[in-house]
């Protein structure tokens, strides 16, 4: 940055960087349709209550989520609600260290580049309600995350 040396140092203002929200979030990728849920933490208890919130979005068809290896995706505690519902849900996992191949992450980038970059937020509180609204924007079927998304 060039500053006038007549100009006394400016300021800039930044929110706290160790303090952030978990966000859990998926996208059909056939309608653009997002589905999000924030928490406190990543935990096997808050991904089971997301993948709850996504069976309840299920329309008909077996869903198949797409996931990273958290320890949290392959929990023990887990596995008795995921057999009662293998005939509806169908968990796939990717490789190791491959974020590219993850569809939500280009979700998260779109989200950092439209509400969040070069953008200082006051209190944690700011930043929730400004992706909470983005969320919003996004629930019903649409055609940017569809593209964003969409895999061969």
């Amino acid at each position: 940055m060039w500053i006038p040396p007549e100009d006394k140092d400016p300021s800039v203002l930044q929110y706290p960087a160790r303090k952030g929200m978990s966000v859990f979030g998926a996208v059909n990728i056939r309608t653009g349709e997002f589905a999000g849920m924030m928490s406190d933490v990543f935990n096997a208890i808050t991904f089971l209550k997301f993948l709850t919130v996504l069976m309840k979005r299920r329309k008909g068809k077996k869903m198949q989520i797409i996931l990273d290896n958290a320890r949290y995706h392959h929990a023990k505690l887990l596995l008795p609600w995921l057999e009662k519902h293998k005939d509806l849900l169908f968990l796939d996992y990717l490789p190791p260290y491959s974020p590219k191949l993850n569809p939500i992450e280009r979700v998260w980038k779109l989200l950092k580049k439209l509400k969040l970059h070069n953008r200082y937020f006051p209190d944690l509180k700011g930043m929730i309600k400004v992706v909470a609204r983005q969320f919003l924007l996004w629930v019903g079927e649409n055609e940017i995350l569809k593209t964003l998304c969409h895999t061969e």
